[in-house]
């Protein structure tokens, strides 16, 4: 690990000034970046450490429920505004790694987290999210864990986190300073798919800082559910994972609200299963054909191919759950 400098701005304007400056990178709970560094995948100049900025609430407020950048995730899944409100943000998150982990890891660092796929991390291995332009290991590679939706010719990966699937599912909002102005993103268009730039994650801009989300009020903390399907029980990234939420009212679907992860380069989001399912009743076979309608333009690769099949069967068991059938 190369040698960097460490600062700790004690507000937000410091905060801002520092991660103008090329070279820099804001760290947190570190979970994901201090790995990053030992492996030689990124070595930045200046940690900018953001830990004694105001970011660590959980409070209802004008756009619905606002958590702070800050707030860690383990606050976060047993916080009783989120359990009665938005209780399947708090299933992902409690898939979503160890309590060691959700312990240290904040909000905005699991938003910013980097895909897990070995190739990116194998600094030995060609990648384009790494290094533009050195090409895709995972293309003619082992790919059992990679994308069958939205990729691109310069990478397959996958979006690692479980929390960012909850919460693209939840129509939540992100809100981010800069030195200027804020502005507000809805969470389905922070991420990017790779395109021809995988290097680049989401759209936050060099020299940006979230300051955190906000969730909308909604009808679907009694019928909602989060499915996560993965090699073993504890601490795993997805295989499939669906974050679903339902607004049921006398027996019928009037809202429906779904996203997947562990398929694509960001958490992907159903609106076309949405649409199908407002009008219809809570049934098994309702939800199987939903399933199949989100499978449209997925594409295979030659170890991942398995994923066609699991993840119409995550999408309709996850329905189940949410819709009162199990």
């Amino acid at each position: 690990m190369k040698q960097f400098q460490y600062i700790h701005p004690t507000s937000q304007t410091a905060v801002l000034d520092a991660i103008s400056k090329p070279g820099s990178k804001i760290i947190a709970g570190g979970t994901n970046l201090v790995d990053l560094m030992k492996k030689g995948v990124t070595a930045p100049d200046k940690l900018v450490d953001i830990n004694s900025l105001p970011l660590s609430t959980v409070n209802t407020g004008p756009d619905g429920l606002h958590i702070g950048a800050l707030t860690l995730n383990s606050v976060v899944s047993e916080n009783s505004l989120v359990l009665d409100k938005h209780p399947l943000l708090a299933m992902a998150l409690k898939a979503g790694a160890s309590p060691q982990l959700r312990n240290m890891a904040t909000v905005g660092g699991n938003m910013m987290q980097r895909t897990r796929c070995a190739y990116f991390y194998d600094t030995a291995m060609p990648c384009n999210k790494r290094t533009p332009g050195s090409g895709c290991g995972a293309m003619g590679g082992y790919n059992r864990m990679h994308a069958i939706f939205g990729t691109s010719t310069q990478c397959i990966a996958v979006h690692p986190s479980d929390m960012c699937v909850a919460l693209a599912a939840l129509d939540a909002t992100v809100t981010i300073a800069g030195k200027k102005s804020k502005r507000r993103i809805p969470f389905t268009d922070f991420h990017r798919l790779p395109g021809e730039h995988p290097e680049m994650d989401n759209h936050l801009a060099p020299g940006e800082l979230i300051l955190g989300v906000d969730i909308p009020d909604n009808n679907f903390a009694k019928n909602s559910y989060y499915l996560k399907v993965r090699d073993r029980q504890s601490y795993a990234f997805a295989l499939v994972s669906v974050a679903a939420g339902l607004d049921i009212q006398n027996g019928i679907i009037k809202k429906a609200r779904l996203a997947m992860g562990g398929v694509a380069h960001k958490p992907w989001r159903l609106f076309e299963v949405e649409k199908s399912l407002e009008g219809k009743t809570p049934s098994e076979d309702n939800f199987k054909a939903a399933a199949q309608i989100a499978m449209q333009g997925a594409k295979a690769r030659e170890f991942n191919a398995f994923k066609l099949k699991l993840a119409p069967a995550t999408i309709a068991e996850t329905l189940k759950h949410a819709g009162g059938l199990v």
